[in-house]
Order: structure tokens, then sequence, then C-alpha cells
């Protein structure tokens, strides 16, 4: 058995090349040599040389961002490189480093097992032609013992604003290997160092439809497949100058047609277009809507995100017809203009056995790219306004879709500054920061707003009992000025609508399930313990020891006074508030979500749960997680797939193409049909379903517990900052489970899988093991590489 960085593997003696790559220099020199063993070992060397290369660094980041080359003109890729800039005459977007010591990363690649970084090399150069001769003026960090690979911080001489500078990496492995260099990468500075987080321009895709039928009577009407928001471009010709097209867009049908009046903040539009003589090209102008471009109109210091000047005002819509034309237009005379953050489509993907869940996952991770449109997580189209609810949820998919870490920061990081009012958003302010550090390993924004941080805990509203209220005086100007809150009072908001519209149940409104709200309730208390749990992780990750013991204190302490005030020991389940005998599901979703149900106390809860089906929409995400920490697997399976009328699937079924800000219009009037907080499913199959999620911050700990259920497939890619991670398995339940993983280099690993019985059998890449058991499962702990794990009864 080989033993190395702390992992056993013990097929190693089935794979002889497998064996000698992983052996080290001092390992090999003590091996006894005899005439047969040298043969081998010269046959090994030779095949090690062809397939155990070192392999150079890819995907090298600056301030999280790969493509810091890139050149935008209008919106558009453009081929010109940054240095050529001064030349350029169009009007152009970098995404410009705003942070005179800006943080460096890679991907480390390896295709030997258990391969981790040991050390590298950056070298900062204001020229790339120094770089060829591996040379540097402006930072050589040498060769510097680390297993950093995400978030390695610039050391070199001062960096100057308005500059192109260009950078490269190597590594050193811990089978003593040196890598070469990667390939080199630019960026370019800000005008000012501001220090805030930079982003990418926003992109413009041209999209042409994916249907087109002519209605006779001078009517086309014109399908692009899907809703997105962006402008309209159309080629059209005219014998004279007197006509005059009409031009309606929309985001959803009536009888085969635009519905004229949908309702809500469902979108229609209708323009009048004079046309010239002859073929011409024209670009229908999108009048701004009052609502989502007033700077006054947010209310609570929010404000809308306005759209910049090189892309103009968008609109959303799938649908598009033209009136009064006698021509037939073909797909290249009709361009919808997509308007959105630069988004991969490539790097994730998921397909299962459930066709249900294969359609949720692709609109779930469509409506990431679509609902980007500003470059910063909006509501929605109706006021464009970042909330943190729906921040955390943005943040958590994106995640999950694309290798993209900079929207979701600068997101969070404008609503730290400019909060919203309910009291749980205040609070997931620092559920965002905490993922934030968790998904990329880069501490930069935890140290600029980590007093920002604390106060976002709302300690302040602590009353003696050691519960927050926001009803019982203690919103004072101070408290509000410290977590920029000043317009207005902090409210508690539970769920979304608060009443009146079809809630589940005769006599309870909206999405709130009947939420009894009172002084004291439990669903902004539970926030207010895993807010206190996260920064007192924060703190330790910041090597502030007094201020985690203080917040692990004080988190515990809350978690004793819920658990004593507010669950009833009759019933077995969490009560709203102090005060009233009323339960909802969000009542006891975040407790079982957040850690504060006991042991004893967790099945109770779980059947009141079951017993309230999806009566939530921005619960639904808390819920999923809830099921399954309670390792109730059929039940959180059964959520993610449900047909039924509140589920994701009816987002598709009633005709949207981004998921909806609620389940159905009925149970909210008012909705968008381009909301991204309804897209958290494709998050929850990630890290629920199929159980991927970092365990330490960077990736460099991941954990893969796969809860299938009944679901006889799937397989899943999802990117990180370490690089791919693939899932796949096989089901038959209760009878054999395969898995097959396949872990980044510079990460470990533990794969938890379904223990089918007391007297299971377990084989990793064919060779039996016995993994750690821990309640209905086994844990099997991997380095990199590509694993296939078996289980049977």
């Amino acid at each position: 058995m080989l033993h190395n960085s702390n992992f056993q593997f013990k097929n190693i003696e089935n794979n002889p090349l497998h064996l000698f790559c992983g052996i080290k220099k001092s390992q090999r020199n003590s091996i006894p040599v005899n005439s047969g063993f040298l043969l081998l070992f010269l046959l090994i060397s030779l095949l090690c040389a062809g397939v155990c290369p070192a392999q150079a660094p890819t995907n090298l980041t600056t301030e999280l961002l790969e493509h810091t080359d890139r050149v935008f003109l209008d919106g558009y890729p453009a081929d010109i490189p940054l240095d050529k800039l001064k030349t350029a005459v169009e009007r152009y977007r970098t995404a410009a480093i705003r942070s005179p010591k800006p943080y460096f990363g890679w991907i480390v690649n390896s295709n030997k097992y258990n391969t981790l970084q040991t050390a590298y090399r950056v070298l900062v150069a204001t020229s790339p032609k120094l770089l060829a001769q591996n040379e540097a003026d402006m930072w050589d960090s040498n060769k510097t013992a680390s297993d950093n690979s995400s978030s390695v911080r610039y050391e070199g001489k001062p960096l100057q604003e308005s500059t192109v500078y260009y950078w490269k990496v190597k590594i050193w492995d811990n089978y003593e290997t040196e890598s070469d260099f990667s390939q080199v990468k630019s960026f370019i500075t800000a005008d000012t160092f501001d220090e805030a987080t930079p982003r990418y321009p926003l992109q413009i895709t041209d999209e042409y439809p994916v249907k087109i039928k002519y209605l006779g009577d001078s009517h086309t009407f014109i399908d692009f497949g899907k809703d997105a928001f962006g402008k309209l471009k159309l080629t059209l010709s005219s014998d004279k100058e007197t006509d005059t097209v009409i031009i309606r867009l929309g985001e959803c049908l009536k009888n085969g047609l635009i519905d004229r009046k949908p309702g809500g903040t469902i979108r229609y539009a209708e323009y009048r277009l004079p046309l010239m003589a002859g073929i011409h090209t024209y670009a229908i102008k999108i009048r701004p809507d009052g609502r989502n471009t007033n700077m006054s109109a947010g209310g609570s210091g929010a404000h809308p995100i306005l759209m910049p000047d090189y892309t103009g005002e968008v609109y959303p819509f799938r649908y598009c017809e033209i009136e009064n034309y006698s021509h037939k237009p073909v797909a290249t005379n009709v361009v919808r203009q997509m308007v959105h953050y630069p988004f991969n489509e490539t790097v994730a993907s998921f397909h299962s056995s459930d066709t249900v869940l294969n359609q949720v996952w692709d609109l779930c991770k469509y409506s990431i790219k679509a609902t980007s449109f500003t470059g910063t997580y909006i509501d929605g189209d109706r006021e464009r306004i970042p909330y943190e609810a729906d921040a955390l949820i943005n943040q958590l998919t994106h995640y999950s879709v694309d290798r993209e870490y900079a929207i979701a920061r600068h997101s969070h990081e404008h609503l730290i500054k400019h909060a919203t009012w309910p009291t749980e958003w205040i609070l997931t302010s620092v559920l965002i920061a905490w993922y934030d550090y968790l998904y990329t390993g880069n501490p930069a924004s935890l140290h600029k707003y980590y007093e920002d941080l604390k106060h976002k805990t709302l300690m302040g509203l602590k009353e003696s009992n050691g519960l927050i209220s926001s009803t019982t005086g203690k919103q004072t100007p101070e408290l509000l000025k410290s977590i920029y809150f000043q317009n207005g009072k902090l409210r508690d908001i539970v769920d979304w609508p608060h009443s009146g519209i079809l809630g589940l149940g005769k006599n309870e409104g909206g999405e709130t399930d009947g939420f009894v709200f009172k002084d004291y309730n439990t669903v902004v208390n539970a926030y207010h313990y895993e807010a206190l749990k996260l920064i007192g992780k924060i703190a330790e990750s910041m090597g502030k020891t007094a201020d985690r013991n203080f917040y692990a204190r004080e988190a515990e302490y809350v978690k004793s006074q819920i658990n004593r005030l507010l669950f009833d020991k009759d019933k077995g389940y969490y009560n709203d508030g102090i005060g009233t005998d009323h339960s909802s599901l969000h009542a006891n979703v975040f407790p079982l979500a957040f850690g504060i149900v006991s042991h004893k106390n967790a099945a109770s809860v779980m059947n009141f749960i079951r017993s309230r089906g999806m009566a939530a929409m921005f619960a639904a995400p808390a819920l999923v997680e809830a099921v399954y920490e309670a390792h109730d697997a059929e039940y959180g399976l059964q959520l993610l797939s449900s047909t039924a009328e509140r589920s994701w699937y009816n987002m598709i079924r009633v005709g949207s193409t981004i998921s909806l800000e609620s389940w159905d219009n009925k149970y909210k009037p008012n909705q968008d049909w381009n909301h991204a907080s309804g897209a958290a499913a494709a998050y929850l199959i990630a890290r629920r379903l199929m159980g991927i999620e970092p365990l330490e911050p960077g990736f460099r700990k991941i954990r893969i517990k796969p809860q299938p259920a009944t679901l006889q497939q799937a397989n899943i890619r999802i990117p990180s900052v370490k690089g791919a991670i693939g899932v796949s398995f096989d089901n038959l339940p209760g009878k054999k489970f395969s898995l097959d993983a396949e872990i980044p280099a510079n990460a470990v690993a533990e794969i938890w899988l379904p223990k089918l019985s007391t007297k299971y059998k377990l084989k990793v890449n064919g060779v039996s093991q016995k993994g750690v058991v821990e309640g209905d499962f086994i844990i099997v702990r991997t380095g990199s590489g590509k694993y296939t794990f078996t289980v049977e009864k």
C-alpha cells in the first residue's frame, strides 16, 4: 500500500505505471534493485516520460477574472489586444484591474493521481518579451512553497494606473515535478485604484429567429425560442417613404399571438416604425420604463441598476410581430441583440434519467445568463434593484453553471453599501460573504468589509432574551446607519407576497404559509443564528481568535434560546414566534436548514415539513437544503422533479423560458417572468442531489455526497476554481450503486456513498475497500484523479 499525502490506495499493485509515477525520488532510492526490477524500472521510466508529463497551469485569473486580456467594442468581443488600445477610435471596454495589489489564480493540471501543488513561481512584467526570457521587471515571486493556486497576492513593484502588464506562472507538485510556464496572460489597470471588484463589460450576442410564420394580411409572427433582454434590428424594404410598420414585442402568447394584456409585469410593447424607400437596417429604440430606470423609484435607499450607454436600454421579449409589412422577412432580416454578462455555456452540464429534472436544469442555467443583463444581480425587470436574498440564490446558482465569481462579489459589495428593507435580507449579507470565500478561496472582500459584516449580524437588535426583534425599539439611527440603511425601518418579510394571494389553504395568504408575525419571529432569529455562526468562521479565517470565540458563544446561545422559546414540545416543531401557536413551513425549514434542530426533534420537524408541501417561494431553496440535510432524498427528489402547480417545472409549463418570481401568476399577480431567484433548482441539483460542495475555502477539500433516492442515472459537470468536477452515477435502489468521480488536481475529496446493507461490498477502481461508515453512508477519502466506486448490497 502506498501512503502519499495522507491518502491510501489499495489498487496500486494492479497498476505499476501508477505506482512509479506516484513515488517520490527519496522513495525510489530505497527500492531494492535487481536485474529484473531494473528492466521493469527502465520500461516504466520510458512510459512515464510520455504518460506523466509536467503540465503547465491554465485558466489564469486576475482578481477572479479569466479574460482580462479581452477588449469589447460596443458590447462585442474584439480582436484588438490591450497594448493597441491607444490606437482605437471605437468605444471600447475592458475588465480593468482596480487594485494595486491584485490576486492571481490558476488551475493546476495533472494526469497523475493525488496531485497537489507544493510551490509556485509567478513572473509579472511590463513586456511579453521579458517573460519570453523568463525575466520579470515588476515581480518575480521566486519558488514559493505553497499549495495556494486560487488567491496569490501581488507583492512586486507598485503597479501604475492605466498600464498593461503581463504575467505567467509555473508550479511544482508533490511528485517533485516542475511544470512548464503557463501561457502569458495580460491585464490592464484602471484609471484609478479604488479597490472595487472588477467586472467584465456587458456583452451583446446577435440572435436569429428559430421560427417565422407568415400569417397573411401583411402580418408576420417571429419566435426567438427563448426570452432574453435585448434590442431589435430589422432589415426591411419599401418602395415609398410613406410606409409605416407596427412592431410588437412580448414575453407570452395568447391564442397563438403575443398577449397584448399579459398582466402583472409580464412584458408587452408596441412600436411604429416609419420606413425609408429602399432596403435599410433599422434599430428599434427601446423606451425606458419609469419604474426600473428612475433613480428615486426604489425606496429604502435602493435604486435601479441603469443600463450603460454602450448597450442602451433593453427589453425582455421572446416574440416579435411585424404588421403592415407586405414582404416576407427571413431569419437574417430579424436580429435580437441579447445583452448579458459574459457567460460560458460549455463549462457546466447535467443530464439524468428524469426528463423533468433535465428541463428544470436547463431553465435555471439559462436564467442566470439571461438575467445578468445589468452586470449586477437584480430582482427582475420590474424594479431592476438588487436584493440580498435574490443575490444569494443568484450567487450559488451562478457558481454551479459557470466559472464566474466577480459579478457575485460585485453584487454583494454593492448591497453592503445599499442595504434593502427586509430584516432577513440584511443578515443574508453575511451568508453571501461566506459563500464568496468558500467558493473562491479569495479573502480580499472579507478583509475589506469585515467590520461592515459584523454590523450585518444585527446584534444591535438583541433583547434580554437573547433573540433579536425589529419591533421593540432597537432600530436606532446609529444602528441603521451602521448597516447602510437610512430610509425607513427594517421589516420582517419571511416570504413574498405577505397577504391575500391564494396561499396554501383558504385563509392563508401569499407565499408565507399563513405566517403569524410577532415581535420575536423564528425565521428572523434562525437567520441571526446562521449569520453569527458564519461571521465566527470568517473571523477564524482572518486569524481573529477573540472574535471567533465571541461569535461562536453568541451563536450557541441564540440556538439554545430558539429551541427553548420557539420550539413547541407538544407539537414537536416550531411556532412562528413567541406569542402564537401557529406553525408555518418557513418557521421549521430555516431551523432545520441552518442546523438548529436537535437530533431528537429532527424527525418530527421533518414530518411537519412534508405535510406543507412547497408552500413557499423564497423558502423553497432552504426547504430543499433542509430535506437533503435530513437525508430524506426521496422527498428532495420529489420536490425538484415535481410537476405540480407549485414547482419549477410549472414555470416551463406556463410558457416561460426564464425562471419566474413565483410558482405561478396567481400567487404573485405582479410577478416578473425573468427573475433569477426562481433558478435555485440548478444549484440544489449540484449541491444536494449530486452532492458537490466545497468543505474548505477555494475547493481545497471537496465533498461529493449524492443522494439519488430512486433516480436511476445522472451525470453532472460543474466548474470550480480548482477545475472541473465531474460526477456520474448509475443506481439500482437498494441493490447496487456505481459512481464515477473526477477530482481536479490540487484538491482532495470525501466521497459519500450509500450503505446498502451492513455487509456492503465496496470497490474503488475495481479493488475492494472498506471506507468509513457514517450513518447510512460510506466515506472514502481520495486525492485528485478519476475514480469508479461501486457499492453492492
